[in-house]
């Protein structure tokens, strides 16, 4: 790092929390100053808006929209109006974390784990690091799990029925290509584009076959509210909304970063609309009958196949992103730059730490028993923390609790209260699964 940017480095930290805050992960040539004198990630090659909303729509839509009717089934109709509010307070929360990067009004932080170093210190940094990592790790995890599942499903009686573990290497290897040669997620956003649509043809699949279904399904019980399945129903459907931690990183990827209000209320308002397009017939038909994920509750036939075979897509599409966020975190931390090793040596080390991580990611969905309920388990935790809680918490924290008006911190402890109520009964819930696990 060149003398002048670290003269930059002391005079644009430190008026906003105790102790500077230091960028050496970031080279000079990922820097630049805006017109108006910010220090601001550099755009030069970043990609559209439209390409930042894909990346929304694909990390946030896809297992949601398999869940939800099953959420349903747990809490009842009332699930829609939790689904509602959840949508509508996580595009806030969404928009609260972005500008809580450009909050010191001198230059942008650069992710999550920064923002949480900035607010609480170091401790602050690495517990919101642990959990961020957990759910950019841990979904990867699942996603080649189900995808090794769906393939395995999909060649029954054939040649290639080898098994669930060799279809999850196999998913492993899929997804290590675009995730060790891509860099950043601007050159990852046409896999969302293919990830979402996708997603919208799954959810189209299941509301044709769902019809298709109706007359030929009786006594199919439906309920208003269940109170004592209500808690975990809540915390199911208020954490669909899962993507603030690869946030940051999609909107340094945006040409116009002021589009990002819009972006992430078109992603997740476009997700909130495939999960009511899944939810409403999926809950209508099946009622009590439906499972999670949805697709398994259709009839069948040929419909079925193609949805599991393009939501098998989905997750592979999926899973790149979100490793790639988690990899440019670490890289950023490690200094891997350019400037450091030269550009063959860099892309050498990258690929390799890549490598391994996807390695990492492969071993522990084959060896560790019960990984899916160990998920949910700190998923509940990490999730509502990380989309309601801790934005909303840094937000205060960096911009002041006086200068707000009344009903704008009452909106702030609604968020939060519904936070905490799906972190507690989301948790609660795990732990009994992870239980009735190890006794059986």
């Amino acid at each position: 790092m060149s003398m002048e940017l670290r003269d930059l480095d002391k005079k644009h930290t430190g008026d906003f929390q105790e102790g500077p805050v230091t960028f050496d992960a970031y080279s000079e040539a990922e820097f630049e100053y805006a017109d108006e004198g910010f220090l601001d990630v550099n755009r030069e090659h970043a990609g559209s808006s439209f390409l930042a909303y894909f990346n929304v729509v694909c990390i946030v839509a896809g297992t949601g929209t398999l869940g939800i009717p099953y959420a349903l089934k747990l809490g009842g109709w009332i699930g829609l109006v939790i689904l509602f509010l959840s949508w509508v307070m996580s595009v806030h929360t969404g928009t609260l974390l972005i500008r809580c990067l450009y909050a010191n009004g001198k230059r942008r932080l650069g992710s999550y784990k920064e923002i949480a170093t900035t607010c609480f210190g170091a401790v602050g940094g690495w517990v919101a690091f642990f959990f961020n990592t957990w759910i950019l790790l841990g979904a990867p995890i699942l996603y080649i799990v189900l995808s090794g599942s769906n393939l395995n499903e999909l060649c029954a009686g054939t040649a290639a029925d080898i098994g669930v573990l060799p279809w999850s290497i196999v998913s492993c290897v899929i997804v290590a290509i675009p995730f060790v040669l891509v860099k950043n997620m601007k050159e990852i956003a046409v896999m969302s584009a293919l990830g979402a649509t996708a997603t919208l043809i799954v959810v189209i699949i299941v509301l044709v076959v769902a019809c298709m279904d109706k007359p030929h399904l009786t006594n199919v019980h439906h309920d208003t509210v269940i109170w004592s399945q209500f808690p975990i129903a809540l915390s199911t459907i208020s954490f669909s909304f899962g993507g603030n931690g690869v946030y940051p990183h999609v909107e340094a990827s945006m040409k116009k970063p002021k589009n990002w209000p819009k972006v992430v209320a078109a992603g997740l308002s476009t997700c909130a609309a495939l999960y009511y397009l899944a939810a409403i017939p999926g809950y209508y038909v099946y009622g009590d009958r439906v499972v999670n994920p949805v697709y398994n509750s259709i009839s069948n036939g040929v419909p079925k196949i193609i949805a599991i075979s393009v939501m098998t897509f989905h997750v592979l599409a999926a899973s790149p992103i979100l490793l790639t966020s988690f990899a440019l975190d670490v890289e950023e931390m490690l200094n891997i730059t350019v400037e450091r090793f030269g550009k063959v040596k860099e892309f050498i080390i990258r690929a390799l730490f890549r490598i391994f991580l996807i390695v990492v990611v492969g071993i522990i969905g084959a060896v560790i028993p019960h990984f899916d309920d160990l998920m949910a388990l700190i998923g509940a935790f990490a999730n509502c923390a990380l989309i309601f809680i801790f934005p909303v918490i840094f937000y205060l924290r960096l911009t002041g609790l006086r200068n707000k008006p009344i009903y704008e911190l009452a909106w702030y402890a609604l968020i939060l209260l519904l936070g905490v109520v799906g972190l507690v009964f989301g948790t609660i819930s795990a732990i009994q699964a992870l239980v009735a696990d190890f006794k059986s």
